[in-house]
């Protein structure tokens, strides 16, 4: 009789409440940076391809990162891993099997005071993300469309 109750009630209620656990920590996640590409370019030895991405195609080359329980995650590139490190003007988010990383500008910082200071691509774009593949690079700038206030 006990083994049937184990059976019948403490063992599913037990998977039950830890995917009950497992639902809410995947609810935890908060997106702390979404950007927008509109450039993308295409290395890889002698070859350079530089094009503006179609408006159609803009949402298919978001840039997403993630924040779960303090770490940080690509989710727009299979989830990899990612540090977050903060210098001066910039927020720079590395993946941590050397796969690429984004780099936008730390919003808590006075922009303002830095503009004279600035290139062309500076001023026009608001991140980069950079990938590798293989021996190929691609790049994408674009615009910050939302995620947390500090990044």
């Amino acid at each position: 009789m006990k083994k049937s109750l184990v059976t019948f009630f403490v063992l599913p209620a037990s998977l039950f409440f830890l995917f009950i656990s497992y639902v809410l920590a995947e609810e935890k996640a908060s997106i702390v940076f979404y950007g927008s590409p509109s450039v993308q370019i295409i290395e890889g030895g002698f070859d350079r391809i530089a094009k503006p991405i179609e408006p159609s195609k803009m949402d298919s080359a978001k840039c997403i990162v993630e924040e779960i329980d303090g770490k940080y995650y690509w989710a727009t590139r299979d989830r990899k891993p990612l540090i977050r490190h903060a210098a001066g003007a910039y927020i720079t988010y590395i993946a941590l099997d050397g796969a690429g990383y984004i780099r936008t500008f730390n919003p808590l910082f006075e922009r303002k005071l830095v503009e004279s200071l600035m290139s062309k691509t500076d001023i026009m774009f608001d991140y980069v993300e950079h990938m590798t593949i293989g021996l190929r690079s691609f790049t994408y700038y674009g615009h910050v469309i939302g995620g947390s206030k500090d990044n």
